[in-house]
C-alpha cells in the first residue's frame, strides 16, 4: 500500500461502487421490497465508517502491515457486500 491517501479513495470507490450498485438494482427491480437493499446500503457505509476509523489511526507502530490489513479487510467484507446484492434477485 503506497500511502493513506491512496487507501482512502480505495475505501470511498470500493464502497461507493457496491452503494451504487444496490441503487441500480433497486430501480430495475421497483416492484420488489427493498428493506434488503436498504440493510445493504447500511452495512456499507458503517464498512466506510469503520474502515476510515482505522486508516485514521495514529497509535499503530507498523504503519505498513495496518494498511495491509485495511486492505484485506476491504476486499473481504466488498465481497461479502457483493454477495448480498446478488441474492437480492
Amino acid at each position: 500500500m503506497a500511502n493513506k491517501r491512496i487507501l482512502k479513495k480505495d475505501i470511498n470507490y470500493v464502497l461507493g461502487d457496491i452503494i451504487e450498485a444496490v441503487y441500480v438494482w433497486e430501480y430495475a427491480n421497483s416492484d420488489k421490497d427493498t428493506k434488503g437493499s436498504e440493510e445493504i446500503i447500511d452495512e456499507a457505509i458503517a464498512t466506510f465508517d469503520e474502515l476510515i476509523a482505522k486508516v485514521n489511526d495514529r497509535s499503530v507502530e507498523d504503519k505498513k502491515a495496518h494498511f495491509k490489513a485495511i486492505n484485506q479487510e476491504l476486499e473481504a467484507k466488498g465481497l461479502a457486500l457483493i454477495e448480498k446484492i446478488n441474492k437480492l434477485g
